[in-house]
Formats: structure tokens, C-alpha cells, sequence
């Protein structure tokens, strides 16, 4: 996991640079993404970009929709299948079923040659290489970072923006200076919100299943709107508050305002952002994935710490079989 999470940024840069040819000739009314755990971490922060650049409907379809069930009309729309691995039989059926409905599928994929891709119309593929650490880091910052190739190729604009973000990520150090004071927030803490909002959301899961999966503390992800709601009443128990900011102008009311309802009720608070290395104006997607690359070594060393093997948790194994 040190060294796969190590090249992460170097795969983002490769990944959001590559030419994608062959995708849709349009931009489509519906994306609907397709895909479980980590992929779906990605998945998230990439509808938030979608939709912010297309001004399309960007949504999650649960694979059971075809994988057990009988499926949906998807006439001209695209789904787009996340998967570091290609090889979960539901997100396969899930292809297919696509497919037959009448979707345009594309694939993200790590694996060349794996079972999704064998389905879809066009694969853009992440090429971290090998990552052997049950927990997915690099391949799920490429992940990210191959949507956005693919968003580029539907919108040039943002293309040059993004490109702009990527050079400016070149050679960055993911080293938070906050590194050992969060680790050892997280050593003292028994539960952990983490909080996002647009694409910082989707790196909350991340960081929320990644907490869980190496370190076995219990962690759960929350938009910064929708915690201010009933899960801001567990915050009279102590809590461990992580709040990912991506930057963005547009969401800075909506973190600024659950940071202070939370200090207010004195938990452990602490909040992130590219600024803190030295970066601004990414764009979004950009952004999250630079806060992921800043938490998976501090997520690590926290495993470590507590006497865990990150890199083959207990119960947990490398590629889901799921139904």
C-alpha cells in the first residue's frame, strides 16, 4: 500500500492526460454510473463533474438492477462501469443488460483484457499497473482521473482546464503538515465523520471505507449539508470530525457552516485542502483526487500504528465476487 499509494499522483497525471477516441458522438441526456466500494468512490466524484460540465443528470444504478433483476430502458444513454479489476459478475451483467437496453457502455478499468471491458463499446483504462494491497489507492485516483479524460473528450473546454490542474499537481508531495496530528486524532478516536460536499463527498467515502477497511475504525461519510440533519446529534457522543475541501468557492458556506455547528459542540475537528500544499483553483474532481493521494499514507501509518496489516485485512480479499 506505501508504494501503490506512492505512485498514485503519477498515475492521475497519465490517466486524466490520455486521448480517449471512440466514446459518444454527443453528449448523452443520462450517464448512469455502475459500480461497488472504491469504484464507487470515484463514481461519485465524477457525477459531481459531469454534471457540473454537462448539465446532465448523473446518477448510481444499483448493478442488482440487472444483475438480479430484469433491467431498465437505457435508450441513448450511457452507462459508465467503474471497476479496478473488470471481473464482478454483477458489474458484468450489468454491462450486458446495459447494453441490450440500449446504452452506451464505457468502462474504467485497471485490468486489460478483463470481463467488463470484453463488453463495452469503449474502455478507458486507468494502466496504474499491478496494485497488490487489498485496499485500491492508485487505481482509484486513476479511476478518477480516466473520467475526466473521458469528460474532456466530451467537452475540449474543460479539457484545457483540467489540464491546467494536472500540470499543476506535477511534482507535488503529497505530505500534509497536519500528517501525525491527524493520525493521531484518529489513534484517540472511536468514531470519525467525514465530510465532503460536490466532489469532496465522493472522496469522503473513500476516506470513510479506507478507514474502515485498514484500520477497522468505525467511519461514515456525509455531505456537509445533510449532516447538519439527524447525524449531527451523534456529535454529543466524542467525535473525530475529518472535513475534505476541495476549494471550490461554491461550497465553502456549506463546510464553513457544519465546522462551526461541530467545534460548537467540541469535537475533534480538522479540515484539508489543496491550499495546504500550496495549490488552488483545481478543478474539482482534481481536487478531490489530490486529498485522497494526502490521506491514504496518513490512513497507513494509522493501520500500522495499531498494530494492523494494511495491506491484507483480515477479512477482506482483493478482487469482490458479488451477485
Amino acid at each position: 500500500m506505501a508504494s501503490e499509494s506512492a505512485e498514485a499522483l503519477a498515475v492521475f497525471r497519465a490517466a486524466a492526460s490520455q486521448e480517449v477516441a471512440g466514446g459518444p458522438k454527443a453528449v448523452p441526456p443520462v450517464i448512469f454510473t455502475v459500480a461497488r466500494g472504491s469504484s464507487d468512490a470515484a463514481a461519485n466524484i465524477l457525477s459531481y463533474e459531469f454534471m457540473r460540465e454537462l448539465q446532465v443528470p448523473v446518477t448510481s444504478l444499483p448493478p442488482s438492477v440487472f444483475s438480479l433483476g430484469d433491467g431498465v430502458a437505457l435508450q441513448d444513454f450511457l452507462a459508465l462501469v467503474i471497476s479496478q479489476s473488470g471481473a464482478s459478475d454483477d458489474l458484468v451483467r450489468t454491462a450486458k443488460g446495459a447494453q441490450a437496453a440500449g446504452a452506451h457502455v464505457v468502462a474504467i478499468t485497471n485490468q486489460p483484457g478483463s470481463a467488463v471491458e470484453a463488453v463495452a463499446d469503449l474502455t478507458v483504462p486507468i494502466d496504474a499497473g499491478p496494485e497488490l494491497a487489498v485496499p485500491a489507492t492508485k487505481s482509484v485516483i486513476g479511476a478518477v482521473a480516466a473520467g475526466m479524460a473521458l469528460l474532456a473528450s466530451l467537452k475540449p473546454d474543460y479539457g484545457a482546464r483540467a489540464g491546467q490542474s494536472i500540470a499543476a499537481i506535477a511534482g507535488i508531495s503529497p505530505n500534509h503538515p497536519r500528517a501525525e496530528e491527524i493520525q493521531a486524532a484518529f489513534l484517540r478516536a472511536r468514531h470519525v465523520y467525514v465530510i465532503g460536499r460536490d466532489t469532496g463527498f465522493g472522496a469522503a467515502h473513500e476516506v470513510a471505507l479506507k478507514l474502515k477497511e485498514c484500520c477497522a475504525l468505525h467511519a461514515e461519510a456525509f455531505s456537509s449539508s445533510e449532516v447538519l440533519h439527524g447525524p449531527l446529534q451523534l456529535a454529543t457522543n466524542p467525535l473525530m470530525v475529518l472535513m475534505l475541501d476541495t476549494g471550490e468557492p461554491s461550497i465553502q458556506d456549506s463546510l464553513d457552516q457544519a465546522e462551526a455547528r461541530f467545534r460548537g459542540v467540541n469535537c475533534d475537528v480538522y479540515r484539508i485542502r489543496p491550499a495546504d500544499l500550496g495549490l488552488d483553483r483545481l478543478v474539482p474532481a482534481a481536487a478531490a483526487a489530490l486529498l485522497l493521494a494526502v490521506m491514504y499514507p496518513i490512513i497507513l501509518n494509522t493501520a500500522l500504528a495499531l498494530g494492523l496489516d494494511p495491506d491484507a485485512p483480515e477479512t477482506l480479499a482483493k478482487v469482490t465476487k458479488t451477485t
